[in-house]
């Protein structure tokens, strides 16, 4: 949530602030703003809406210029989007500063504020911290920073400006994810790695309560206390092409195309004479026979795949497994410890109930696992034991090849589990591997044929409310294309499993409404055969995803995308892609903004 950035160099640094933001609108937004050091002292731009309506506002009210300063994206919190809402914030004359994060204890301090005579200008919380800063400042930034730290609670990433100190920004986080890019002569603050990308590859994570120097002169480090602090600088392995549209129309579709490769990125490697091999990230047979149950903890899509991480698990394993909402789990007070293990799954790594989580896992005494996208991110440092999925940059808010290579890595660890509490022998697992590795064919396959979806989609276009049904994998992949729909379509849907429509959601099925089910499991197809008959003989218009050898009869479906077949076992990863592009298509038919919908953010940071 939000985007940070920050800019020390020779260039305009407005120009640079607006394009480095734009290079993180995936996060989600709803107003912009920018602070630069100018011949005048720090002058502010911001605005409500988009970076555009930001650049409209420079272009004819002028823009600051200088070759220093800090800008930002906000998704709003604390007060609605508006110009005042927006930052950069000031704190009296002398602090400028954005912020991502959230600060639990605002009202106290601003409370404490205003008793000692402050006045403020916006309902933020974001506000309260320029403010404090502002009244420990006595010439000394690090001090100041560090002070002002002790009085806030909560999570935050800042970028600051000290009005006396000209051409130098300072950066500090807690929780809230930050780097500290450094190309040819110019050094950067970012919330994430695209932001910088165009610019410089090299980059510092900066860590926990460190705070960061940038000018004219380097980078440099300390933690609270002054302490100098030595950092590695790394090389980011994306580049400029993989955050660029590359042609397509938007970077949603881009992704979706790019799963077939994702999937050989992440799954290759992992494969040795033909069975998985996860000993890079910690995990051995020996170490898998220990464990007596396994949580999978998640949010959103991430908890979709640990879905269909559990049906195979529990399936060819005999684990049981309990797949856990990240926001939840904590506040259940879970029968966790030693012997279990607790696999959280996030792309970008930083998701603030997950991160959560886990550290809740590691104090009760359980083995953590993450299941992460994003290198050097804060589940990816913390957890015991380590897979990254290698799907490159995901911009899109709605997830698809991050999602879709979260499930291979659980097609891998199940298969692996399975052998080492020898449920299935190395012939079966040899198998099974083998068909993980042929789904990407199967996958370029079913994206020549989008245009079959793009005109299932059109008959969705004045949908006001759909069902997503189906039963065992099916039902989980029908939990993820019920969201994709509605994360960027605004079409209100549900998934259900369809043996519970008889108990109550049937009732909500009303002539030509729209039902898209999923029957992709040769075990459970006459029963659900006989949910779509259900709503069906109700007036529903169904929209049927399958296994190609099915030839439904028009009294069960009004429209039929057929995916190739595979093991019922490995079938999510073919019937994902249509359920996935029918998202798409139906956004885009509605007009809307495929790759940045309302209110949602890529990576959620705060609880």
């Amino acid at each position: 949530m939000c985007g940070i950035v920050g800019y020390v160099g020779k260039k305009c640094c407005a120009d640079v602030l607006v394009d480095a933001l734009s290079k993180l609108e995936y996060r989600g937004y709803d107003s912009a703003g920018i602070a630069v050091f100018t011949e005048n002292g720090i002058e502010i731009a911001k605005s409500k809406g988009r970076l555009a309506d930001l650049s409209e506002k420079m272009k004819n009210e002028g823009k600051p210029d200088g070759n220093v300063g800090i800008g930002h994206t906000r998704w709003a919190t604390h007060g609605e989007p508006s110009d005042v809402n927006s930052h950069p914030h000031r704190g009296g004359e002398k602090v400028t500063i954005v912020h991502n994060g959230i600060i639990e204890n605002y009202k106290k301090l601003k409370e404490m504020l205003i008793a000692k005579g402050r006045v403020f200008v916006s309902e933020t919380d974001t506000e309260v911290v320029a403010q404090l800063l502002d009244l420990y400042y006595e010439g000394d930034p690090v001090a100041a920073i560090a002070r002002a730290m002790q009085d806030v609670t909560g999570s935050f990433a800042l970028g600051i400006l000290f009005a006396d100190h000209p051409g130098k920004i300072y950066a500090v986080r807690r929780e809230s994810p930050l780097i500290v890019g450094v190309g040819e002569d110019e050094r950067f603050i970012a919330s994430d790695v695209p932001a910088i990308l165009k610019y410089t590859a090299k980059y510092y994570l900066l860590e926990h309560e460190e705070i960061a120097l940038l000018d004219e002169n380097g980078v440099s480090f300390c933690d609270m206390q002054g302490n100098t602090i030595t950092k590695e600088l790394l090389t980011a392995d994306w580049d400029m092409d993989a955050a660029e549209k590359q042609g397509y129309e938007h970077f949603m579709l881009k992704e979706i195309h790019e799963q077939p490769e994702s999937i050989k990125r992440t799954v290759m490697p992992r494969i040795e004479n033909g069975l998985p091999d996860l000993h890079e990230c910690g995990i051995t047979p020996e170490s898998l026979r220990n464990f007596r149950s396994i949580y999978i903890v998640a949010c959103g899509t991430a908890m979709h795949a640990g879905m269909v991480g559990k049906y195979v698990i529990e399936k060819i394993a005999r684990v049981p497994v309990i797949v856990d909402i990240a926001s939840e789990f904590r506040y259940r007070e879970p029968l966790i410890g030693e012997g279990d293990l607790i696999i959280i799954i996030s792309q970008s790594g930083e998701t603030a109930d997950s991160l959560a989580a886990m550290r809740l896992a590691k104090k009760l005494g359980a083995t953590t696992l993450a299941v992460v996208n994003a290198k050097g991110s804060s589940i990816a440092r913390e957890a015991d034991m380590l897979i990254y999925t290698h799907a490159g940059p995901e911009i899109a808010v709605a997830s698809t090849k991050a999602y879709m290579v979260q499930i291979s890595v659980m097609y891998l660890l199940g298969f692996e589990l399975a052998l080492a509490k020898g449920k299935i022998d190395e012939a079966e697992c040899r198998r099974l591997t083998a068909l993980l590795l042929e789904t990407p064919d199967y996958i370029a396959q079913i994206l020549e044929r989008k245009d079959e979806i793009e005109a299932m989609a059109k008959h969705l276009l004045d949908a006001q409310s759909l069902l997503y049904i189906g039963r065992g994998l099916d039902y989980a992949l029908s939990m993820e294309g019920s969201l994709k729909l509605k994360e960027i379509s605004y079409i209100h849907s549900e998934a259900y499993a369809a043996g519970e429509l008889k108990h109550g959601t049937i009732s909500l099925i009303y002539k030509g409404m729209p039902v898209i089910a999923v029957d992709t499991q040769k075990a459970l197809h006459e029963k659900t055969v006989s949910n779509i008959k259900e709503v069906k003989a109700r007036g529903a218009v169904t929209f049927l995803v399958c296994g190609e050898s099915y030839q439904p009869d028009a009294d069960i479906a009004d429209y039929c995308f057929r995916v190739p077949e595979i093991d019922d076992l490995l079938m999510p990863m073919l019937a994902v892609v249509p359920l996935q592009l029918i998202a798409y298509h139906a956004s885009v038919q509605r007009g809307n903004d495929v790759d940045k919908p309302r209110n949602l953010a890529k990576s959620v940071t705060v609880e």
